[in-house]
């Protein structure tokens, strides 16, 4: 009976954390998940070895978040952001752009940056193209060690990050910290998402 008790607990402490975690994310612009569920457990006055919950019950009550509260101003943050990143990808088409991230799984806040993954033979190569075409951008450190560069743009305050990958890992495919497969899409795939919001708004 006692486990059965210190299971519901943990279960019940791991759903708070997810929670309040899901909040940050959402309001405070915070966009790394362990930090968010990190200042979770310290806001609710959990230890440090708290058991944290997995990204995905994070994201689940992220979904539940914004229908909840920001239900109407969410959707046209996440159409903002889609039409954000196909103007990019159409630019950069040469690159091979995927959008990946946040803008793509839906749980794209105010606060939320858009994640384009280019492959190319050469990140330079994206550093020259982005010069000839007079966009500023700033290096940003990559999250990932395949990644040679992350250069970042800010666009009418959306900061667009160009995660680039050498043109091999193309096929390969990314996975999130816990395990899972990490969704991308390419800009006909993204288009759709956007005309698809179009037809369901009123």
């Amino acid at each position: 009976m006692t486990k059965r008790r210190d299971q519901a607990y943990l279960s019940q402490q791991r759903a708070r954390i997810a929670g309040v975690a899901a909040r940050l994310i959402s309001e405070s612009g915070i966009t790394d998940y362990a930090l968010a569920k990190r200042k979770a457990a310290q806001s609710l006055g959990l230890p440090e070895n708290a058991h944290l919950p997995e990204n995905s019950e994070v994201e689940t009550e992220l979904h539940s978040f914004h229908r909840l509260f920001h239900d109407k101003e969410q959707a046209a943050t996440l159409v903002n952001l889609r039409q954000k990143a196909c103007e990019f990808m159409l630019i950069l088409q040469r690159f091979v752009p995927y959008l990946t991230g946040s803008v793509l799984d839906g749980t794209a806040g105010r606060y939320a940056e858009v994640d384009i993954q280019l492959f190319t033979d050469s990140a330079k190569d994206v550093e020259i193209f982005l010069l000839n075409n007079k966009i500023d951008y700033e290096h940003s450190t990559p999250r990932s060690d395949r990644a040679e560069a992350v250069l970042t743009i800010h666009s009418e305050d959306i900061p667009i990050n160009l995660i680039v990958y050498p043109s091999r890992e193309e096929r390969i495919t990314y996975r999130t910290r816990d395990g899972r497969i990490r969704p991308r899409a390419r800009l006909e795939a993204v288009n759709k998402l956007v005309l698809a919001a179009a037809e369901e708004a009123p």
